[in-house]
This record gives structure tokens, sequence and C-alpha cells, in this order.
């Protein structure tokens, strides 16, 4: 087996948390809920995770640590995991994107990439 079988499909979905945000402290609070989904044929773990974080005005925060969540999801082919996280910036419009170290059951290690995706308050962009 190789690495062509080890396939993990991610869906984002992303909200504006108002009653957390302070717009006039340059506080802006954004939820995301991640899916990860196994359309491979291998099972594999959720090892790590590196985010990188960049708000409107050129910022960057990275963040890197073990699994999500604090778990390690183990994901058999068909197979989903979901959790949900946030993220705080300091201006109205950001984006994120990432990878997740996985390591499936066959011994391969492969990255997941996490297409770059908008933190955005409603109305803000067009």
């Amino acid at each position: 087996m190789d690495e062509k079988n080890c396939e993990i499909r991610i869906h984002v979905a992303t909200s504006y948390v108002d009653d957390q945000s302070e717009p006039d402290d340059d506080r802006y609070v954004f939820a995301y809920t991640i899916t990860i989904c196994n359309d491979g044929e291998v099972p594999a773990r959720l090892v790590s995770r590196h985010w990188i974080i960049t708000d409107a005005n050129g910022k960057v925060q990275e963040v890197s640590g073990d699994g999500v969540v604090g778990e390690q999801p183990h994901l058999k082919p068909g197979e989903e995991f979901r959790y949900s996280s946030g993220a705080v910036l300091e201006t109205p419009v950001g984006a994120m994107q990432g990878l997740y170290r996985m390591e499936a059951d066959n011994g391969v290690n492969f990255d997941a990439p996490i297409a770059p995706f908008t933190l955005a308050v409603p109305g803000v962009l067009h």
C-alpha cells in the first residue's frame, strides 16, 4: 500500500461570534467547525495540527500541537470526525490555512492540507 490509498477530505464551516467580540477593542471572535473524512482505503490517525492564521493587517499567528480538541481521532475508511474551535483576530477579516499530520495504519505518514478559508464579520466582504 502506498500514500495514494490515504485520502483525507476536510470541510470547514465558519461563523462570527458577535457576543464574544469587542470591535471597539479590535477583538473579533470566530468559530469554525471542521469535518475530517477518511475517503481513502486505509485507517489513519490525526497526530498533530499546524495552523497559519493571518489577519487583515498581515499579522500571522502559527498554532501547532498534538491532535485537535485534545483528541487524536482514528478514522477508518468512510468515517468522519467533526469538531469545533475558534480564533480571535484583531481585524474583522482574516484567513486560516494549515495541515493535519496523519499516520496511516500501514505506517505511511502524510499531510492532509487544509485549504485557505476566510474569517469575516457578516457584511464586511461583498
